[in-house]
């Protein structure tokens, strides 16, 4: 299971923008379709809010990569 690290550059990133940016989906469409689907966790519960905020300290889960998610520093 592949670990990956986000560190933000603002208070939070979108969902699906994390998607897109980790390199998990291929476009925006993509990623809002694959969060749509049921695909993706977020700290362990299915989210299904594309545009949901992601924030330091929470943990996304996609197939077997999990993506922690960091403050800036």
């Amino acid at each position: 299971m592949p670990r990956q690290e986000f560190t933000l550059t603002g208070d939070y990133v979108e969902l699906h923008n994390l998607l897109k940016i980790m390199g998990l989906a291929d476009s925006g469409g993509s990623a809002k379709m694959r969060v749509a689907e049921g695909e993706v966790k977020v700290d362990g519960k299915v989210e299904l809010r594309k545009t949901c905020k992601i924030r330091a300290g929470q943990t996304v889960l996609v197939d077997d990569t999990t993506i922690k998610i960091r403050k800036p520093e």
